[in-house]
């Protein structure tokens, strides 16, 4: 469940994104009424002003309602301990184990000639 609302948060994310950078400001009504052309023709005479708007309003609050949810249920999780908690306890000291490591042979005929 939280995989699946995580790739829903990013789409979402992303398409807010895109709608707002595909929007006009406010300054860019000026030129058209200057002759700049057929501005927002696609829209309707109208313009894409109320179409982009309420489509941005409403993704900004799918946005913010699954911030909230995907914090709530990652707030829920356990967190695993951390290694660095009790500073206080002494370290485990482990013996080198000479037994493990394979000598050369050469190391093993120095060793059987006496001094």
């Amino acid at each position: 469940m939280y995989e699946i609302l995580l790739v829903i948060y990013l789409v979402v994310s992303l398409s807010l994104i895109g709608m707002i950078l595909i929007q006009q400001g406010k300054g860019a009504d000026m030129g058209s009424s200057f002759g700049a052309g057929a501005s927002a023709t696609v829209f309707g005479s109208s313009g894409a002003g109320n179409f982009m708007t309420k489509t941005t309003t409403i993704l900004a609050t799918v946005f913010f309602v699954l911030s909230i949810v995907l914090g709530s249920m990652t707030a829920s999780q356990i967190k695993q301990a951390d290694q660095w908690e009790n500073l206080e306890a002494p370290a485990t000291t482990v013996a080198p184990a000479s037994e493990d490591v394979p000598a050369s042979e050469e190391s093993q005929n120095n060793s059987d000639v006496p001094n």
